[in-house]
């Protein structure tokens, strides 16, 4: 289907930077005379709903009820219903733009905005998530904080934006819409796989690190219900006595390091990070060395740990520890990225609920770890770098083949919803679809309503 797809017979220049030519029988039109801002009174029955990255706007409850930065008071918050183009304001540069599926409140940081007759308002989110893509909106916005840009609805309507048909509008809509679900069905059974193999290694590895690798080998109970069983000759330490917490303050001329929850201890930018401001304060960051064991204090009960391979500079949020040298940093990184010592982590962390939770040296330090001579853990590394190679190398490409996929369907939209393609004839022949319950759950980037929530450089990925 997609490869049948033509560009129109004849275009012209639209006179607008991020949008270059136009197919030559489209108008133009400022956003404020097309869409009108709303301010409508907070219903008593209204729930919160939330605007993310993806493109999702929906009722908070929908997509999940914890991971959110909770408002004590909700002044200024206004009624959103169901069709309206809801842009937030600090995160439109991020594709935080959408359509409304349901009816409640919002902050008072989003532009709710009401369509015009005749204008599609899923239409105008491609497009504004598109002038996202293309970074006009952060050439345009005044920033107020890092990472962020304050694109209100005044500037937004000051923007001349192209104006197909209704009619046109509507296709697009419909062709991008049958796109996008089959992209994301593929993607998500991907993604299940990955998860299924990660189990796997899992598995594997727990196992290793925790009863060594012979199957014969007499085994004592740890005494730590996370830890069970281990082999009867290895040691059992707590953590202060393998590791020494390491305080030293950034030198100025580091890179940037972060812990991605399935890569461990990587560069930022590996992980897809930009630092947008050379302003940013990185004064109070902390230095990190080869071999070092670093925890996200807000986020190691999700697995945000690791032995790092680089020497770099990190958040203030996260504790870094200098390992013992009896305490093999590659059988330290995979037993610290073991179920059983996460486990451990949640059980020493504190606070009430999971965006409350953290850990802190005094309760951490004495955590358990089990310990084999510095041999066997040597041996425990080599077997667990062949048997878990195979099942690496396919998550691997799995991701990369995700990549490709999120690719060839951002430059899919950015063609079709600026008129590069015409998708008329094909998407009057779509069938009537029917969206599945998994795709709630499906978006790529899930920030909270202020912020995204999986960021590195403040230590909460």
């Amino acid at each position: 289907m997609i490869d049948r797809l033509k560009p129109y017979p004849g275009y012209k220049d639209s006179g607008v930077p991020w949008l270059g030519t136009v197919p030559e029988h489209w108008k133009s039109e400022r956003a404020k005379n097309l869409l009108s801002k709303m301010d409508r009174p907070v219903r008593g029955e209204d729930e919160i709903v939330t605007c993310f990255r993806d493109g999702t706007v929906t009722l908070r409850k929908n997509r999940r009820l914890r991971g959110f930065t909770e408002a004590f008071f909700e002044f200024g918050y206004q009624g959103i219903r169901k069709g309206d183009l809801v842009i937030h304001a600090m995160d439109a540069f991020a594709g935080a733009v959408g359509v409304s599926d349901s009816n409640g409140k919002g902050t008072p940081v989003y532009a709710v905005c009401q369509p015009k007759p005749g204008i599609n308002a899923s239409y105008y989110a491609y497009i504004v998530r598109e002038m996202a893509r293309s970074q006009w909106i952060l050439a345009l916005a005044k920033g107020i904080r890092e990472r962020s840009t304050d694109f209100r609805f005044e500037a937004f309507g000051r923007q001349r934006v192209p104006l197909p048909s209704t009619d046109e509008q509507s296709a697009i809509v419909r062709f991008l819409d049958h796109a996008n679900r089959r992209l994301e069905k593929a993607i998500r059974a991907k993604r299940k796989t990955i998860a299924l193999l990660n189990e796997q290694k899992q598995v594997i590895i727990h196992r290793a690190v925790t009863r060594g690798l012979d199957p014969n080998v007499p085994l004592k109970d740890s005494g730590i219900p996370w830890l069970g069983n281990i082999p009867q000759h290895w040691g059992q330490q707590a953590l202060w006595t393998l590791s020494k917490l390491r305080i030293e303050r950034n030198p100025g001329n580091l890179p940037l390091l972060s812990v991605f929850l399935d890569r461990g201890v990587i560069r930022y930018e590996e992980g897809g990070g930009q630092v947008h401001a050379p302003s940013l304060d990185l004064s109070n960051y902390q230095v990190v060395h080869v071999g070092d064991f670093v925890l996200n204090n807000q986020q190691a009960w999700r697995g945000s740990v690791g032995v790092s391979s680089h020497s770099g500079i990190i958040s203030p949020a996260y504790i870094v520890l200098k390992l013992s040298s009896r305490f093999n940093s590659h059988f330290a990184n995979y037993l610290m990225r073991s179920r059983a010592m996460v486990d451990q982590f949640v059980a020493a962390s504190k606070g009430v609920g999971d965006i409350q939770r953290q850990v802190f040296w005094p309760f951490l330090r004495m955590v358990q770890v089990p310990l084999p001579i510095f041999d066997e853990q040597r041996a425990i590394v080599q077997y667990l770098e062949m048997a878990t190679d195979g099942l690496s190398a396919s998550i691997t490409r799995l991701e990369h083949e995700i990549s490709l996929l999120r690719e060839y369907r951002t430059r899919l939209i950015a063609d079709v919803v600026t008129g590069k393609l015409d998708v008329r004839k094909e998407a009057v022949s779509l069938p009537e679809e029917v969206e599945d319950a998994e795709s709630l759950d499906a978006g790529e980037d899930p920030g909270n309503e202020e912020s995204n929530e999986n960021d590195p450089l403040i230590g909460a990925n």
